[in-house]
């Protein structure tokens, strides 16, 4: 069977000056941003959010709450270790600080949220906050 291929003659004439000029100058050499991939479940009472963050020290994680809006960071530190005789000819560890937030459609019950971190995956459990229901005024 023919393989179809498509015919971009914008491509094939500046994709390649288009990628050097502006691509690589932009791009850093070494590890790339510390991928943390999220997912936010919903129920009547609460979200629940897990957070894939391997390699990180429950301590080095830290989730703030203000209303909607969730925030988690987190700082990974790169440990050095010399061995006699040895000599490293590549390490491909990374190390800095990343951060996640999102907001929700609801705010978030502070007092309530718990929080889980094991086997390199972050769980949070946010109660939503009940419902506040718009007083009607009367004018006298």
């Amino acid at each position: 069977m023919a393989n179809i291929i498509r015919y971009d003659p914008f491509e094939d004439v500046f994709g390649d000056l288009l990628k050097g000029f502006f691509v690589r100058p932009l791009s850093f050499e070494g590890p790339s941003q510390f991928p943390v991939k999220v997912d936010v479940t919903e129920d009547d009472k609460t979200y629940k959010v897990q957070a894939e963050i391997p390699g990180v020290k429950k301590e080095d994680i830290t989730v703030s709450i203000d209303g909607s809006h969730i925030a988690i960071s987190a700082e990974v530190k790169k440990e050095h270790e010399e061995k006699n005789g040895e000599r490293v000819l590549r390490s491909e560890r990374y190390y800095g600080k990343f951060s996640r937030s999102f907001q929700l459609a609801q705010d978030v019950d502070e007092s309530e949220a718990l929080a889980k971190y094991s086997d390199g995956v972050l769980q949070l459990v946010l109660p939503k906050k009940a419902a506040v229901s718009a007083k009607k005024l009367y004018i006298q």
